[in-house]
């Protein structure tokens, strides 16, 4: 049991690494209800690390635009009339209304409704009503505008952006680990996100529906109904247990199914056509084609996992979807779900896949109603006096396996089912907490691991 939790506790250094303990795996039940905890996590996760904001399928021409949040800082992520894209903040500099209401659209330039203040696409401020005759001519447009985010950048089409200036650039940022979570989703060619964006409101933290996406443990257990109504083979996904595991800089995981090293030997003498006819593993999907292999690794293409590009990005069913989980207060996380298909995918396959995209997971999908009841029961016991004080105990596997290291870099650990990415992302998540600033966090991370774990 844990020491007796402080009602007003003062965040430093030290108290929040105390906060998990990665030699046992306990973890401290106030991460996930403490309001000053969740205040910390705007400024020193979500304003500090890069954020997913959309897809190049999102705002293929000058004036497209997508709304999206660093935090809880409402985000136009919009291409500018040079093909730029611009992330804005999208708040006016007079007043604080926003200036796009609508979550997704073409616009031209952005009118506040409030006073009428104008803005180009870039945020430049082009016009305010009255400039002469109210403001007598006194005020500075070029020093008005909105206020764009430090970074922005892209990796395979997806768009990111961060608050801090003195972030690494994203390709270091995501490391090997967050790019192969990413090329998963591009592993098989040019994708396009499917209009319309799922979302939904589940009263969790958004750290407990993080590191759910590395747990393999509850499946047979939370969505056996699931796999009762026939939508999925839950034996075929966990049997045999081959569950494989990488661990990047930051916080970056990778978790889940994986394909044993002899079985994907065999796949990699297969050409194009041969993988096409066969059946995928586990019943999941068709064989990812020789390509793959150079955008995922040798090794990452043997994932069938869930990546998470920390803090708040997972991908899954082996890329067709990716979620968002945006903080909401310590008690509430609106999920946003993402369905990506390949492009000119014929009417069959695409029927089918979106059949899959909305009976599986988001407000409709069977697993996200199992998984949303235990996350919000998980997070109301760490808001109890007593319960808070019991702590949560995330000690599976912890010791007992090896990470392999090749020569080309690649790390992973090849295994059963495990707690291996829970305890990365709490660990990781106490580091970045901690840190004053980025030069703070990269001298004081944790480098992806080595030997046992």
């Amino acid at each position: 049991m844990l020491g007796e939790a402080r009602l007003d506790p003062t965040w430093d250094r030290a108290s929040i690494l105390a906060l998990f303990d990665p030699a046992t795996g306990t973890l401290d039940r106030r991460v996930l209800s403490d309001e000053a905890l969740y205040r910390l996590e705007l400024e020193r996760i979500f304003a500090r690390g890069w954020n997913f904001m959309c897809h190049d399928s999102q705002i293929p021409n000058p004036g497209d635009y997508f709304i999206n949040y660093i935090g809880e800082d409402q985000m136009i992520c919009v291409r500018g009339d040079d093909g730029a894209v611009n992330v804005l903040l999208n708040t006016c500099r007079h007043r604080g209304n926003a200036l796009c209401r609508a979550e997704q659209g073409h616009a031209r330039s952005f009118v506040c409704s409030y006073h009428g203040w104008h803005y180009a696409l870039n945020g430049e401020l082009i016009g305010v009503p009255g400039q002469k005759t109210y403001y007598r001519g006194d005020l500075d447009r070029s020093r008005l505008g909105l206020a764009r985010a430090a970074q922005a950048d892209s990796y395979l089409g997806f768009h990111f952006a961060t608050m801090a200036p003195d972030a690494p650039p994203l390709h270091d940022f995501l490391g090997e680990v967050g790019r192969t979570g990413l090329a998963m989703v591009c592993a098989s060619g040019e994708v396009e996100v499917v209009d319309g964006v799922q979302k939904n409101v589940i009263d969790c933290n958004w750290k407990i529906a993080v590191d759910n996406l590395f747990d393999w443990y509850h499946v047979m257990y939370s969505h056996a109904s699931a796999g009762h109504s026939g939508i999925l083979d839950l034996a075929g996904i966990l049997h045999p247990n081959n569950q494989m595991v990488m661990l990047g800089e930051y916080g970056h995981a990778i978790s889940g199914p994986g394909v044993p090293k002899e079985a994907q030997a065999k796949i990699d003498l297969m050409s194009d056509e041969e993988r096409s006819n066969a059946p995928g593993p586990a019943g999941l999907s068709r064989l990812r084609p020789k390509s793959a292999t150079e955008l995922m690794g040798p090794n990452g293409v043997r994932s069938l996992g869930h990546p998470n590009i920390f803090p708040n990005l997972w991908i899954t069913l082996n890329g067709m979807q990716m979620c968002l989980r945006l903080p909401r207060g310590p008690s509430k996380t609106e999920l946003w779900w993402f369905t990506l298909l390949p492009k000119n995918a014929p009417p069959q396959f695409r029927q089918r896949a979106l059949r899959a995209a909305i009976h599986m997971f988001g407000p409709a999908g069977l697993l996200e109603q199992d998984d949303g009841e235990n996350w919000s029961q998980s997070t109301r016991s760490s808001r109890g006096f007593s319960s808070r004080r019991l702590g949560q105990a995330l000690s599976m596997g912890l010791g007992h396996d090896e990470v392999t290291e090749e020569a080309n870099g690649e790390r992973y650990i090849d295994t059963c089912v495990n707690e291996h990415g829970q305890r990365w992302l709490y660990r990781s998540w106490t580091e970045w907490m901690a840190a004053r600033d980025w030069a703070e966090l990269e001298a004081s991370h944790s480098p992806a691991p080595t030997g046992r774990v």
